[in-house]
């Protein structure tokens, strides 16, 4: 295997692997979000904003793997 193919799968398994829990987060932080909002409508905004700062933290972790992703594909 050549050494581009093989930085490129590393990419690929960095990336894969780093986006994958911060998936499952926002997916937990959203569907924790709702059930809130859904028992106590009247908080909604507060929940609405604690949901979006949890959300762009955990977003957060998935560009770091991005990043490490493409340094090792381009260094």
């Amino acid at each position: 295997m050549e050494l581009e193919a093989a930085k490129a799968m590393a990419m690929a398994i960095a990336v894969g692997v780093g986006v994958l829990g911060p998936g499952i987060g926002i997916g937990m932080i959203v569907s924790g979000a709702l059930n809130a909002i859904g028992r106590n409508p009247e908080a909604s905004g507060q929940v609405i904003t604690n949901m979006f700062i949890g959300i762009a933290f955990t977003e957060a972790l998935a560009i770091f793997a991005l990043v490490v992703g493409f340094i090792i594909k381009f260094t």
